[in-house]
């Protein structure tokens, strides 16, 4: 399971001032403890809404070069505007990096595809077109399906993109929970060559005991056949049920993983 430590984010609460006060030692603070923690990448993440686009990629060539410097963890680029991923992967400078996202829009589609392949970058397709999120599964397949042959037209390797078909809250809808699930098995299913990939905090937005839903949610969506997760990586309960649900799952030979991580607490 490659885990994406979520918590560089600036929608979320204290990040937004890191990010417009430059305070590069809290900044530094969050990438390594969750690069200690197990991150495979770092989610960079610096929209604050305040100021321009300009302001927002003088925030991402900051926030990437100041980690950087100091963790050698990949990045993962997360912005809705191309020009600020292009931003942070120039930052990057042909470092690993992860492109956070592109989504089943022709437009959108002409700008990112291009950087993935430039940069060499795997990417993430999220579920969703012109129309916003559809509420079923054959309507996020149709999305994926059109990210995957848009990817194969600019020369993007099916490999290096990451699907995601969005997880919305089961407290606004409860049947949206299992929509998720089954997208993700007939992703892998039609698409065998890519991976998928999850917001995973998402499904428990609204509801209390959020970690004991969260956990619960990522061992349906391993055995669905989740390859990645966007979550929090300081999360023991939540580290654990990824080595827990990949032994289940026959992904953990000899049960290695779960054993030293039993071991080591």
């Amino acid at each position: 399971m490659i885990i994406i430590g979520e918590k560089i984010n600036a929608s979320l609460a204290g990040i937004k001032a890191i990010v417009l006060e430059r305070d590069r030692a809290r900044l530094l603070e969050l990438a390594r403890t969750q690069a200690t923690a197990g991150s495979d990448f770092i989610d960079v993440n610096v929209g604050t809404g305040v100021g321009s686009r300009e302001d927002e990629m003088c925030s991402m060539q900051w926030a990437i070069e100041a980690i950087q410097e100091e963790v050698k963890t990949p990045l993962c680029i997360d912005s809705a505007d191309p020009a600020v991923l292009e931003a942070g992967l120039r930052a990057r400078n042909g470092r690993p990096s992860l492109i956070n996202s592109a989504k089943a829009e022709e437009k959108n589609l002409e700008q990112v595809l291009p950087l993935a392949r430039r940069h060499h970058a795997p990417i993430v397709g999220l579920a969703m077109d012109e129309a916003g999120i559809a509420r079923t599964v054959e309507g996020r397949l149709r999305a994926c399906e059109k990210i995957a042959a848009a990817c194969e037209k600019h020369g993007v390797s099916s490999e290096t993109l990451y699907l995601d078909p969005l997880v919305i809250p089961v407290s606004t809808d409860i049947k949206q929970g299992l929509v998720t699930l089954n997208t993700i098995f007939e992703i892998k299913k039609r698409l065998p060559a890519v991976k998928t990939v999850i917001g995973l905090s998402n499904v428990s937005y609204g509801l209390p005991g959020r970690t004991g839903l969260n956990a619960a949610f990522l061992h349906m969506a391993i055995y669905a056949g989740l390859d990645a997760a966007i979550t929090d990586p300081l999360d023991k309960a939540l580290m654990g049920a990824v080595k827990t649900g990949e032994a289940l799952v026959g992904k953990d030979r000899h049960c290695r993983r779960y054993t030293r991580a039993f071991r080591g607490g």
